[in-house]
């Protein structure tokens, strides 16, 4: 469970700042702690129940799970809650409430304004199907039930004092209250309400369940000042270059000459807009060309502005969100590693209160941890690395603290996965196969023939890219395909000869392998079944559901797919693939937050814009004829002639499309220059406002992750070769990233901790 002291610099009221000692106070400090924090028979007790052995174990079982997960431990620990707790945290419970959360959210899609629809232009689009009154709402009662019993059980979990405390929890409570009553009137008005205010509060669902992307918004807002402080400097550039624009490009006698003014520098919200859409470049430089045809002098001011706006404010903004980001990935990872230390603490503080009846100093017996891993859910690499480390004081019979915490270290190593031993032959002939079977040559012959098979097939694409389907020669390229594929049949045989079926798939890059190539041959039975053998004149008409050129076309396009086999073996190829994987995972917390800012903006966009761009009347069927004549009537480079009308907030679906759109800056000044015509100006506020969202804060930290990512592979790979780095595998997790920087909480800090719990009775 969260508690918002764990989110932030001080655990506890004890103070964030772990590298306040050095190494040897901190040896002397734990030399003297053993003594001072001995827990004597007497005084150990654990939520009131001192005889329950059973209840410790209980204890320790969960502590070290939340330690696994970085969870929290401050919550209820008598027997009952601890139940509850573990089946809360269960797959089935967390999926469960991920689903309802999925669920909730899609919502916005069949709503009215429905996204059911096959195009969202306005021209011609069909009515979409509209959802009877009462079925979402019955779906999303469902939900909002479900929330609710989520809140009862983390309000018990931690209890009343601690519920007061946190404010993610209260301000749950208040969007699900605040939801239900939004619910109640909208099925009071049979769903004719303009404003469902409920669906603006649905993305907090997504946000309270992770404690990644709390932590994100809290790194957020400590990034605010320093990003302000860049952006009001933007601002001042801005506003210096729009009056010297203003004073440059004023109207004069000479119609000629007016260009610029017209287009650029008419008003003040005119050539605010027209520079800020020149700081992204989207209107370079089709916004200088009018002054520039005139006079080349006229290039300085654009140049100029666009060097100290676009290379050096917008790049000293994309420093500052890095530096912030960087602090805010140390921050998570320092606080996720009290956590883990924290929760292994409690688990030996409950377990040694066994033994504290029977010695003075606190020992846990060695039988006891292994009862207690036996029970834990954890994967199974890391039970079997602390239970074989733990097993080796099965002579003593029992681990001191400093030893029953060693034996977690395991925790916070890399995953490495060892692919098996080859399988024993005892024939020469098929060990000396083996060993030239299982040679990094035949991989690399493996490429050569898969990048050969890609030029034959990219030399027949070419020399039949002007023919039609029934012009095409496919019995050549059915004849190159066959070759081919029996040769992929062939080194996916040998491979798994030489390595076993255990050893061929350890390599993903063979599961890749051999499933294309399983179903390239499927494909080709498939043809030759429905086709027949193959000969010159074979007849591409239709067989059934796929023509011949057809099935020829997916097959071509599954080689070529695997083609990425290559990446692998190229090292520095394999780092950015790697890095690419570790993406999906490390980056759900920022792809997350940005889902809830793209919710947000949607649905704002719907309430502020919807229908307010419609085309005229003898656009809606549009012909060939009429459009070419509407089109040339049009202005250059606007929303009507370049034909965005399918971007537009009339639903969910298309709001997204054109945030996305915007997010991207090719062209945006196009669709704030249409709203604002088709409403007022101040929508631009809207767009601008989504600008600095989107493409100034998210998009730059998505390239401080990349690179965070990239530098930490690059730096532990550099010194291997690839056959090493095929060899093992790493795991990379943000945890890892940082590991070298964190340090280590002090014993002190995490008694006191300890000491503090509000349900764990410690008495030392």
């Amino acid at each position: 469970m969260e508690t918002d002291s764990l989110l932030t610099g001080s655990v506890n009221g004890v103070s964030g700042d772990y590298g306040s000692s050095t190494g040897e106070e901190d040896r002397g400090a734990s030399g003297n702690r053993r003594t001072s924090y001995a827990v004597a028979g007497d005084l150990c007790t654990v939520g009131g129940d001192t005889d329950d052995e059973d209840l410790y174990i209980q204890q320790a079982v969960v502590f070290i799970e939340d330690a696994i997960q970085f969870r929290s431990i401050n919550h209820r620990v008598d027997a009952r809650s601890l139940r509850l707790y573990r089946w809360y945290y269960s797959r089935i419970c967390q999926w469960g409430l991920g689903l309802t959360i999925a669920v909730v959210l899609l919502l916005a899609f069949v709503e009215r304004p429905s996204s059911l629809s096959a195009s969202s232009d306005p021209r011609h689009r069909s009515p979409p199907w509209e959802p009877p009154c009462g079925f979402t709402e019955s779906i999303e009662m469902v939900c909002l039930i479900i929330f609710t019993l989520d809140l009862a059980v983390k309000s018990y979990m931690i209890g009343w004092e601690e519920l007061r405390k946190n404010k993610w929890l209260i301000g749950y409570t208040v969007v699900i209250s605040v939801s239900t009553i939004d619910w109640v009137l909208s099925v009071s008005m049979v769903c004719d309400e303009k404003l469902r205010v409920r669906r603006l509060l649905r993305p907090f669902f997504l946000l309270q369940n992770s404690s990644l992307m709390k932590k994100t918004l809290k790194c957020i807002k400590r990034t605010l000042p320093e990003i302000a402080s860049v952006i009001l400097l933007l601002a001042l550039h801005l506003c210096l270059f729009t009056m010297i624009g203003m004073l440059l490009f004023a109207k004069s006698e000479d119609p000629e000459k007016n260009e610029e003014w017209k287009l650029h520098f008419r008003s003040l919200p005119n050539s605010l807009t027209s520079l800020l859409v020149l700081l992204t470049t989207a209107n370079n430089p089709d916004v200088m060309i009018p002054a520039y045809s005139l006079n080349r002098g006229y290039s300085i001011f654009f140049v100029t502005f666009s060097v100290i706006g676009t290379y050096c404010l917008m790049n000293l903004l994309t420093a500052i969100i890095y530096n912030q980001f960087r602090g805010y990935l140390l921050m998570s990872v320092q606080t996720s590693i009290i956590r883990r230390r924290l929760g292994i603490r409690a688990a030996f503080q409950v377990l040694s209160c066994q033994g504290a009846q029977r010695a003075v100093e606190e020992h846990v017996q060695v039988d006891v941890v292994l009862k207690v891993m036996s029970r834990v859910q954890m994967k199974c690499y890391y039970r079997a690395a602390i239970t074989t480390d733990a097993q080796q004081y099965a002579d003593v019979g029992y681990m001191d603290r400093e030893q029953f915490t060693k034996i977690f270290d395991a925790l916070d190593k890399d995953q490495i996965k060892e692919h098996p031993p080859l399988p024993q032959y005892n024939s020469p002939v098929l060990q000396r196969c083996q060993v030239i079977f299982s040679h990094y040559y035949v991989t690399i012959l493996g490429n050569a023939v898969a990048l050969g098979n890609v030029i034959c097939i990219c030399t027949v694409l070419v020399l039949n890219s002007e023919k039609s389907t029934a012009e095409r020669d496919n019995f050549i390229m059915e004849i190159i395909n066959l070759c081919f594929i029996l040769y992929y049949l062939f080194e996916m045989c040998v491979k798994i000869f030489a390595f076993g079926w255990r050893g061929y798939l350890s390599y993903r890059n063979n599961i890749f392998d051999g499933f294309l190539t399983i179903l390239l041959l499927v494909l080709q039975f498939t043809i030759y079944v429905t086709y027949r053998l193959p000969y010159p004149d074979w007849d591409p008409s239709s067989h059934g559901m796929m023509s011949l050129w057809e099935m020829l076309r997916l097959i071509n396009m599954l080689i070529v797919f695997r083609f990425l086999r290559i990446i692998p073996d190229i090292k520095l190829m394999a780092l950015v693939a790697s890095t690419l994987l570790d993406l999906v995972k490390n980056l759900r917390a920022f792809a997350g937050i940005l889902m809830v800012v793209y919710y947000v903006f949607a649905v704002f966009g719907i309430w502020l814009f919807e229908g307010a761009i419609k085309p005229p009347p003898e656009m809606s069927v549009p012909s060939n004829s009429s459009m070419g004549n509407i089109t040339s009537s049009m202005e250059c480079g606007t929303y009507e002639q370049l034909g965005y009308w399918p971007n537009n907030f009339d639903d969910f679906a298309a709001s997204l499309i054109l945030l996305y759109d915007v997010m991207v800056v090719n062209n945006w000044q196009a669709f704030m220059d249409a709203y604002s015509r088709y409403t007022t100006e101040w929508s631009k506020i809207y767009f601008v406002c989504w600008w600095l969202t989107s493409s100034v804060m998210w998009v730059n930290l998505f390239v401080a992750l990349i690179l965070e990512n990239f530098i930490y592979k690059w730096d532990r790979s550099h010194r291997c070769s690839v056959t090493d780095v095929e060899r093992i595998r790493y795991e990379t997790s943000v945890q890892l990233m940082f590991r070298e920087q964190i340090q280590e909480p002090t014993e002190e800090e995490l008694l006191c901790q300890l000491h503090q719990h509000p349900h764990l009775h410690l008495h030392w």
